[in-house]
């Protein structure tokens, strides 16, 4: 079974710019979790650091467990809007925000061990049910950016064999290790192989491991049996409770962005003029940098017409890339970017006063929600 977007039959009804989820696509990779849990028994978490999109919330919750919270803001979000298990980690925690996370969350993951001696005894204080963890760098990951490689060299992220301190073991319940970016089965086993090697001997007693974020389970040619088989043995080996907690998994192709042609130019090339913005609505383009697929177009020369196309600001490397189209483009025509309810939304800004795009859900029933328009006041009330 293949995903099949509906956008084309309420194009014409979108605000733009648009994000558009399209609720049917992303039950579509719920049920992908839903497997993974009912064979594996692990418990998948949503990571709202790549997805926070509360007015689908209802929907999630009816698959996966809770949320990964990134600090208190997050924790709130999820406690307020999932209302599940809250589990939140932070590279560090602030001491004025210690007993309101604690008093929201069931899991509570520390950084180093200078962070669990000075933080524990006070967070079970407020919250005697919470169960403490600390993340682990096991010191091997296959990210393929280095940007994002939390096992690169001087991470901060994550306590190293080296700086592991094993008296906290009297308070803590679990491990979280993170170390994928956007990747398959193959490279969680190495690193839980390495995880294992340094670290094993500590993983009896626990309660519960987490193997963090970065699985593209719900990507096409995913090894789903290997992800199972990992999570299984760990299971057995260790008496142990597991989380995983993909964030762009969950909203992996599940609606686009679409854009709306404001005006066409030629300096060399044809220009396209857009209004909405790489560096404000889609900064993964420039910082990752990745090139956004766009519906009904390819590489630039391949087809007829090729245009680049930029933002609306006034940053000149505002672009999205060079793409070739069937037809020419005129104004007023509609331009999607595919795959964009991850990682965009959760980091957009109104950098040069530009504004967000609207948030749009595409029901099961075909009727389009318009969840949130934004304006002026959403502008200021940013700056002051």
């Amino acid at each position: 079974m293949k995903k099949v977007s509906k956008l084309n039959h309420i194009i014409d009804l979108l605000p733009s710019p648009a994000w558009v989820l399209e609720e049917d696509l992303l039950k579509y990779n719920l049920a992908i979790f839903e497997e993974i849990q009912q064979r594996s028994g692990a418990k998948i978490l949503l990571a709202l650091k790549g997805y926070s999109l509360w007015a689908s919330f209802d929907t999630i919750a009816q698959t996966l467990h809770g949320c990964c919270a990134s600090g208190l803001n997050e924790a709130l979000l999820a406690h307020n809007r999932f209302g599940k298990e809250v589990h939140t980690y932070s590279p560090a925690f602030k001491e004025s925000e210690i007993e309101q996370i604690a008093s929201i969350s069931h899991h509570m993951v520390f950084n180093s061990p200078q962070q669990f001696h000075r933080f524990a005894d006070r967070a079970l204080k407020v919250n005697p049910n919470l169960s403490l963890g600390l993340r682990i760098n096991p010191e091997y990951s296959e990210a393929p950016v280095e940007l994002y490689n939390p096992c690169g060299l001087y991470s901060r992220l994550g306590t190293t064999l080296a700086n592991f301190d094993p008296s906290i073991l009297e308070k803590c319940d679990g491990f979280h290790l993170h170390a994928l970016c956007e990747q398959d089965s193959d490279a969680l086993e190495g690193v839980l192989n390495a995880f294992e090697e340094k670290f094993g001997e500590y993983l009896h007693g626990l309660k519960w491991l987490n193997f963090g974020g970065g699985h593209h389970i719900t990507k096409d040619g995913y090894h789903k049996e290997k992800l199972i088989e990992l999570i299984i043995r760990f299971k057995e080996r260790y008496n142990v409770e597991v989380y995983l907690e993909p964030g762009e998994a969950v909203g992996w192709q599940t609606g686009p962005l679409v854009a709306t042609v404001l005006d066409i130019v030629h300096n060399g090339i044809d220009i396209a003029i857009l209004d909405t913005s790489a560096e404000a609505h889609m900064p993964d383009t420039i910082i990752m940098p990745y090139r956004a697929a766009v519906r009904g177009a390819d590489e630039p020369g391949v087809k007829a017409h090729t245009y680049r196309l930029s933002g609306n600001t006034c940053l000149a490397g505002d672009i999205m890339g060079d793409y070739s189209f069937d037809a020419p483009l005129s104004i007023g025509d509609k331009v999607i970017f595919e795959d964009q309810m991850h990682y965009t939304m959760v980091k957009a800004t109104t950098f040069n006063g530009i504004a967000l795009p609207s948030i749009c859900i595409l029901r099961t029933d075909g009727t389009l929600d318009v969840v949130r328009e934004f304006g002026y006041g959403d502008f200021e009330s940013r700056l002051g």
